[in-house]
């Protein structure tokens, strides 16, 4: 990305944007094309602790002081939940549901962030307009999981529901707990260090879920491979310093937009390439979580202060 300027030219800016909205709106096919043939807590691991070494190293070269014992711990803290819990939950179902619905079922997140951040000491209380977007978010989520109906007819896995939601609740107590918590760190170095500490928990997690075991270097297809460089150099590198230069450059009202454009991404991939299917039911349930999102992205952009100004970037 180019370096931070006081008046960057309509251009960049319209390449940023282009750029963080692909990018993401991307990841959740790489994901699912990634995990076909590799155990996905080590794929995790191995994705956040590469991009992390090689940012924390990048930066070190370009002369950024030592991290302090109180940022490596703080940090940890963060990206345990914003990846293991977050990221984590997502790698973890990408085994049972599309891609495109998972980056639908994910656009409920910022409702999550709203609660968080009400929740928190001398965090924002939601206006009931964003109880009532909140209360519209969950109806399309109960619409697209259809839990009324078996996986066979038309429903989806309930246990990659279930993850993905408590995959929310972890990236939003990660993302708020980023947003307040004061450690010093540039928002950079931060970001390599959440890496690693979360790729760390990643690691712990895939032993235990025995994906060292099932493992096998020869079984991993090329596609795979594929999509977990393009996760390493695009997901987390690219996408990240886009991110932070346009948090620099924009207002996070709009920096935010990614939130509900990235599930229109995804689910156009996933078709695209993978062909899922889009049901009447998929565009109806899309509509109606965006729709919330929406309104409470520009509800909530109201306040000096916005809570969804740092929903997480490692995305």
């Amino acid at each position: 990305m180019p370096a931070s300027a006081a008046t960057p030219s309509r251009p960049a800016l319209i390449g940023a944007f282009a750029t963080i909205y692909l990018v993401w709106g991307s990841t959740y096919l790489g994901m699912h094309i990634a995990v076909e043939t590799m155990p996905p807590f080590l794929m995790a691991a191995a994705r956040f602790l590469v991009a992390g070494a090689l940012l924390f190293t990048f930066l070190k070269l370009r002369g950024a002081p030592t991290p302090s014992l109180r940022q490596w711990r703080v940090n940890t803290l963060i990206g345990a939940f914003l990846l293991l819990g977050g990221n984590g939950a997502v790698v973890w179902a990408s085994q049972y549901l599309p891609s495109g619905i998972i980056a639908l079922l994910i656009g409920i997140g910022p409702l999550f962030i709203v609660l968080t951040e009400w929740a928190w000491p001398g965090g924002l209380r939601p206006t009931a307009r964003t109880f009532g977007a909140m209360l519209l978010g969950f109806t399309g989520v109960v619409w697209l999981a259809a839990p009324w109906q078996n996986t066979a007819h038309g429903g989806l896995h309930l246990g990659g529901v279930i993850a993905i939601l408590i995959g929310c609740v972890a990236w939003a107590l990660g993302s708020i707990t980023s947003r307040h918590a004061q450690h010093g760190a540039t928002p950079a170095q931060a970001a390599a260090l959440q890496m690693l500490g979360g790729g760390a928990a990643l690691l712990v997690a895939a032993g235990l879920h025995g994906d060292f075991a099932r493992f096998d270097v020869h079984a991993v297809s090329p596609r795979s491979w594929l999509a977990f460089v393009y996760l390493v150099g695009i997901g987390s590198l690219v996408g990240y310093s886009t991110f932070v230069w346009l948090m620099k450059n924009c207002a996070p009202a709009h920096v935010a937009t990614y939130g509900y454009v990235n599930p229109i991404v995804a689910v156009f991939l996933g078709w695209l390439i993978l062909d899922e299917p889009i049901s009447t039911r998929t565009l109806i349930a899309s509509a109606i979580i965006i729709t919330s999102v929406v309104l409470i992205t520009l509800e909530k952009s109201k306040p000096a202060e916005n809570p969804l100004r740092k929903v997480s970037h490692n995305r």
